[in-house]
């Protein structure tokens, strides 16, 4: 089967620029350099890195919210890059996006009912006032909102049900795909596994295709099918859920997960990597490598030749000329990490609070 999305050799770099009446171009801030991966129908794909890595710029390009450089995204069959018009108007109808912030995401000016009932205007469809209002009452109701709330406004809600009220607007049309950029970030521990629960209903109920954007591992090994790691705009390494965090290849994924707290005290002695030095800038990011001035593995190979996404032992794919070692990982990782994903706890609503 074709995958939904297929995305080759995405790029997107902002301009710096120098002057204030006549500007040039000093340089550029390389968010995205060069993404390739597919996402197939019905999958949970999990996109993760630390801040600044190119997650949400990524998720926003994939929404067509942004141009890109160079690199072509395809989504079911359409090349998403030269969609005008109509035609761009019907993609959005089928791919939707949960964003980061509940609370600069919705118009405080506008009541929940009209916030949410704006995708059925934008795209012309249950045009009777009583028709939208049914409509978007049932909405949230699915959401775990109470319908009577319809004429409140965004201020008078919580953290968690605003976030509520952005799925309910990003399911409205029914899409395809729903891009969730760190839905749960910004919210209290308590409320985010209702969210997630919520999000992973949702999906079973609408065969809906996720793209869950994140930097929490815990939450994105919760979600997801394969996982994605990036680091200074480049994907890194890409494989299953339950082999990636048993069986990490690149320096940088074991790196992250032997900082994940485990709160097991019969997981085992574990040797946590520590990176040395900071993030380099995007705008002027290492040669060759990416992560060869913060990796304990680098060597000479690695500042002089980039090394391509490649199949490991284990079955992940990984960007690295010296992977980890089954040896390495046995040290990096505890048991607990290797064993089968947490089933997903009963969903409980906040809609009362």
């Amino acid at each position: 089967m074709t995958p939904l999305i297929e995305v080759k050799d995405l790029t997107k770099h902002f301009p710096i620029k120098q002057g204030i009446i006549f500007q040039r171009q000093i340089g550029a801030v390389k968010a995205v350099d060069g993404v390739s991966f597919e996402v197939e129908h019905g999958e949970t794909l999990g996109i993760v890195g630390e801040t600044g890595c190119g997650k949400s710029t990524t998720a926003r390009l994939l929404c067509r919210l942004m141009d890109p450089t160079s690199g072509t995204i395809t989504f079911d069959g359409r090349d998403v890059g030269t969609q005008k018009g109509d035609g761009l108007k019907a993609l959005h109808r089928d791919m939707q996006m949960v964003f980061q912030d509940p609370y600069s995401s919705l118009n405080p000016r506008k009541t929940i009912g009209s916030i949410i009932s704006e995708p059925f205007v934008i795209h012309g469809l249950h045009s009777g006032a009583g028709e939208r209002k049914r409509r978007v009452q049932e909405l949230m109701d699915r959401v775990g909102l109470n319908p009577e709330h319809y004429n409140r406004y965004p201020h008078e809600f919580s953290g968690g049900q605003r976030q509520r009220i952005g799925v309910a607007r990003a399911i409205a049309l029914e899409p395809k795909l729903l891009v969730a950029d760190e839905p749960v970030s910004a919210l209290d521990v308590s409320i985010q596994a209702q969210v997630l629960n919520l999000l992973r209903e949702l999906q079973r109920e609408m065969g809906l295709t996720l793209i869950f954007i994140a930097h929490d591992l815990s939450v994105v090994r919760h979600m997801c099918d394969r996982v994605a790691v990036m680091y200074l705009g480049k994907i890194v390494e890409i494989a299953s859920s339950d082999v990636l965090y048993s069986l990490p290849r690149h320096p940088y994924t074991g790196a992250l997960l032997s900082a994940v707290p485990v709160p097991d005290p019969t997981g085992g002695k574990r040797k946590r990597e520590l990176l040395t030095g900071d993030v380099p800038s995007p705008a002027n990011p290492p040669r060759a490598c990416r992560f060869h001035t913060r990796c304990p593995k680098a060597q000479e190979k690695c500042s002089q030749d980039e090394p391509l996404l490649e199949a490991k032992p284990g079955g992940s794919i990984a960007a690295c000329h010296f992977p980890l070692t089954d040896e390495e990982i046995a040290t990096r990782l505890p048991v607990a990490l290797s064993r089968q994903r947490p089933a997903p706890e009963p969903a409980t609503s906040d809609a009362s609070t």
